[in-house]
């Protein structure tokens, strides 16, 4: 069966294991098909066990060839976890041409200059975003090529890595025999899914709450200005939950999704008596019952009995501390209640009942869940943000190649991408 152009999103999560495939029909990209699987294999968004996940993404992507009668090559893969931080730096060069016109060479050295740091031996920088260009002490340039001077200064944000983790994601992907088109940030891809370039110019704060990272990527004036991921999630809500309630994991991960929320309100007792009873037959071997308030789980051997309130004394604190996490680094660069399209919340975390109200009065900012774009047919699901901005930004890349229309942001990403794919498609 004939396909028409294809791109395939690789997003190794701590929890599972997703495929995205979307096709170009036109001028738009269609969902071809969507997949996800639980992960082994890995700890706080980062590869240990390059075995386990080689095996895991072999299983999904032979499934989607089978169904699908198509074969998949290459993916854009994502890389996550907290040993992933940014740090600033400059670098400044003398331009080279004779008549002082600034050309992409100029732009290429001096942004290879910013990466001449001191990071520890087993850690290297992944990309380079810049902030701005000062031509001679001119200040607050954006795109310099074309421009005249004869002093060219560029003030960027690195994105390190740990080598180890690097090398276990690209050997993982390369075990399941699939060459990496490009790695791309896990919270930068979901950004690419959600974000519009209105909020990015006006200031917007990305949440992206996984299993067991968050991460915070924060936009002004269309550029990247700051990004951190802790080694928090929503699995250790659950975690709470289980000990809270001395129970399985399993089973609280389950209580979570059907009964958690952030917030308790008194009033909505009545509300909630209806919604609990009406999910009666949510799972073949859990029965949920309403008396005075409270919620009885019964699985095979024991049972659970909690009241909404009790549930919400046990999450709200670990995500009110998670936005303190976020509250902290605003803060650490200045933007605390001082970003004008506020926060944009993604993954899993996000689907919550109520963070939005928890955010917004931690936080002092506006919050909405992200939606999904770039992608005809994607079902709006938080969770899907990562894997959806790889195939939209894969889809980006791609489309500058070929039709010269994606700007001078893509530029520089290619610029600095072209080595990093000999270097990931051929570690050993």
């Amino acid at each position: 069966m004939s396909r028409g152009h294809i791109i395939t999103g690789l997003d190794i999560g701590t929890n599972t294991i997703k495929i995205l495939v979307a096709q170009k029909k036109g001028s738009e990209w269609e969902l071809l098909t969507s997949v996800s699987m639980p992960s082994f294999g890995l700890r706080r968004g980062a590869v240990v066990n390059v075995e386990e996940t080689a095996k895991n993404i072999t299983g999904l992507v032979a499934g989607i060839e089978r169904d699908n009668n198509i074969r998949i090559n290459s993916v854009f893969v994502n890389i996550g976890g907290s040993h992933l931080y940014v740090t600033p730096s400059d670098g400044i060069i003398s331009v080279s041409r004779a008549d002082q016109r600034i050309s992409e060479e100029d732009v290429e050295r001096v942004l290879q200059a910013t990466r001449a740091i001191n990071i520890p031996s087993n850690e290297e920088v992944l990309d380079v975003f810049p902030r701005e260009f000062i031509i001679d002490d001119q200040k607050g340039i954006k795109q310099p090529i074309g421009l005249t001077g004869i002093r060219l200064e560029a003030k960027v944000i690195l994105l390190c890595y740990f080598q180890s983790y690097f090398i276990n994601l690209t050997q993982a992907v390369l075990g399941a025999k699939l060459q990496i088109n490009d790695i791309i940030p896990s919270p930068l891809a979901a950004a690419e899914a959600v974000l519009t370039p209105q909020q990015k110019e006006l200031g917007v704060a990305l949440i992206d709450i996984g299993s067991d990272t968050t991460s915070l990527a924060v936009f002004e004036e269309g550029d990247l200005i700051h990004l951190a991921i802790f080694p928090l999630g929503s699995a250790n809500i659950t975690k709470d939950i289980a000990i809270g309630l001395r129970t399985e994991f399993a089973i609280a991960e389950d209580i979570k999704k059907k009964h958690g929320a952030c917030f308790f309100v008194k009033n909505d007792k009545k509300s909630f008596t209806k919604n609990l009873l009406s999910s009666k037959a949510a799972t073949a071997n859990t029965t949920k019952l309403a008396r005075q308030g409270k919620i009885e789980v019964f699985d095979k051997s024991s049972s659970v009995s909690f009241t909404e309130k009790d549930l919400v004394d046990i999450i709200e604190p670990r995500v009110a501390e998670i936005l303190d996490l976020m509250q902290k680094e605003l803060k650490k660069i200045g933007r605390q209640e001082l970003l004008p399209a506020g926060i944009v919340l993604t993954g899993g975390g996000a689907k919550l009942p109520k963070i939005k109200e928890l955010v917004k009065q931690q936080l002092k900012l506006p919050c909405e869940i992200g939606t999904l774009k770039g992608i005809v047919g994607i079902e709006q699901d938080p969770a899907l943000a990562t894997v959806v901005g790889l195939v939209v930004g894969g889809a980006g890349i791609e489309g500058f190649e070929k039709e010269g229309i994606f700007g001078f942001l893509v530029f520089i990403k290619k610029s600095f991408s072209k080595m990093k794919k000999v270097f990931r498609v051929f570690i050993p």
